[in-house]
């Protein structure tokens, strides 16, 4: 299992908006049916090269051995589930208000609004990556098998 902290922007004062528990198959399958609906895939995300791993500013790790082990940790991510709770609707209140909310993650191109793909832009620039090439090169990355699971990625699903 994995615990991963989500944050509102990479700068310095950046708020703590919400948390991602990301579990294996092996984990996933053994979950009751009411339970495996809140969790959801990484195919997309990691497909689409929206998902990035940027290299810290300083780093004696080159840039194309980083794109390698940003590679090989995609294809262990793909195979995860993730379950995600935001916490803090930045865009509203000035302090973490509410419950938290259960949030998923798009799983296939027509859900991606135009806001994500300018916020997109914008990371890449400032980061220096390129979501373009992510996706090119994990094209050869073996997507999860979620056929077998109608249970997951319910966010997506009509009733």
């Amino acid at each position: 299992m994995r615990q991963c902290l989500i944050f509102d922007s990479h700068e310095q004062g950046a708020r703590l908006i919400g948390i991602e528990y990301l579990i294996t198959e092996k984990i996933f399958s053994t979950l009751p049916e009411s339970e495996k609906k809140l969790w959801h895939t990484h195919n997309y995300e990691v497909k689409s090269g929206i998902l990035a791993m940027p290299q810290p500013s300083i780093s004696p790790i080159p840039a194309a051995a980083w794109d390698v082990l940003e590679d090989a940790e995609m294809k262990e991510l793909i195979k995860m589930y993730g379950k995600t709770y935001h916490l803090w609707q930045v865009d509203k209140h000035d302090v973490p208000m509410g419950e938290p909310q259960l949030m998923s993650t798009y799983t296939k191109e027509d859900q991606v609004p135009s806001g994500l793909r300018t916020a997109l832009e914008k990371r890449d620039k400032e980061l220096g990556i390129s979501t373009a090439e992510k996706k090119e090169r994990r094209q050869g990355i073996k997507k999860a098998d979620t056929d077998k699971c109608d249970e997951v990625d319910q966010a997506w699903k009509k009733a």
